[in-house]
Parts: structure tokens; sequence; C-alpha cells
């Protein structure tokens, strides 16, 4: 039933962002500001993840893109999630080139509590904490694994999506969802248990 409901809502969702775009893409800009409203908020917490504190400048910069490139997207609701977050990932890695360094931070925004959950096993697994406690911790990842986790459970992509996004191949992506949400139960563990979640693991910086 879980499953069924949170497809359910997806499945809203997403008609509900594709009836905005294709809206947008005919000059509705109250249409563009709804295509906005939805997807900005889990945009926005997925580069958080990415470049810290920088977030909002990216995220400004990736919409410009966006709304230059409208007329181009073709697809749907889901389509455009990862259309989106393609072109915001690439803007979050021409930043980190250019800053050459590591992420500043990786916490949320706290605004994404707020985001029903798009993935079913990690919601599963987050069930104990709240939702800014388990976007902390996917923060804590390595980074393909917290890219990966980011993409399905922020963004609200399927393995495929975001193995496109990602530019790997699907079973990458699974892989390293699995691998993410494995370490993430062993600091789920580790803070109900009251011990200290491993301090030394790699940041979003981390390619490992």
């Amino acid at each position: 039933m879980g499953k069924e409901r949170g497809s359910r809502r997806t499945e809203t969702y997403d008609k509900e962002l594709g009836d905005a775009v294709t809206s947008a893409q005919q000059g509705d800009e109250a249409a563009f500001s709804a295509a906005y409203r939805l997807v900005h908020p889990p945009l926005l917490g997925y580069l958080r993840g990415l470049v810290g504190d920088d977030a909002e400048d990216v995220a400004s910069d990736a919409w410009l893109e966006i709304a230059r490139d409208l007329g181009r997207f073709r697809g749907d609701g889901a389509g455009f999630r990862a259309w989106t977050a393609s072109i915001a990932r690439n803007r979050a890695i021409d930043h980190l080139r250019r800053i050459r360094s590591r992420p500043r931070g990786t916490l949320l925004e706290s605004e994404l509590a707020a985001l029903p959950s798009r993935q079913d096993t990690a919601a599963e697994a987050f069930e104990t904490v709240s939702t800014r406690q388990a976007l902390d911790l996917i923060a804590r990842l390595p980074r393909r694994q917290a890219e990966a986790v980011l993409l399905q459970t922020v963004i609200g992509l399927d393995g495929p999506a975001a193995a496109r996004v990602l530019g790997t191949r699907p079973g990458a992506v699974r892989s390293a969802t699995h691998r993410g949400l494995k370490r993430l139960e062993r600091y789920l563990s580790s803070l109900t248990s009251g011990g200290v979640t491993d301090s030394n693991s790699p940041s979003l910086g981390d390619s490992r």
C-alpha cells in the first residue's frame, strides 16, 4: 500500500509538473513559475549536497540555463526533473572546478524536511530519524553514493534517469545506491545506539 500511494503521489506530481512545463513552453509565465515552485526545493537540496553554501548561486545559474533552453526540452514531468537535475549538476561541477576546492559544507536546506519521500526503500531506512537528519547523513557518504541516493530520494528520479544524469549505467547507480543505503543503516544504528557516526568517511567531494 505504501508503494502504491507513493507511486500515485509521484504520478500526480509529474502530471502537474508536465502540464506546467508544456504551458510554460507556450509562453505562460505563471506556468513557468509553477514549474519552478515544484522543482526548485529538491533541486536546491541536491545542490546543497554538491556545493554546500554556494547552492543558491549555482541554482540561479542553472535556472537561467533552464529558462533559456526550455523550448528545446522534450518530455514529461519526470523527464523535466531529470533534465533540470542534469543541468544543475553540470553547473555544480563547473563551480567546483572554478573554486578548485572541496565543498565547504553539505548541510541541506531545512525546508526539504517538508518534502514527501519519493524513494520507498530510503524512506523506510529513515523512519527513525527526521528528514533533516537523514539528509545530513546522506551528506556524509562518498560522492558517488551520495549523488545516487540524492537523485533518487531528493529529486525523485528512478534508476535509469539517475544513471543518465550521472553519465553511467543503471547497474552502477543501483550498486552505488545499495552501498550508500547500507552505509546509512550503519550511521542510523550508531545514532539510535548513542554511538558516534563514521567521522572518517569521505565527504561528497570524494569520488570513492
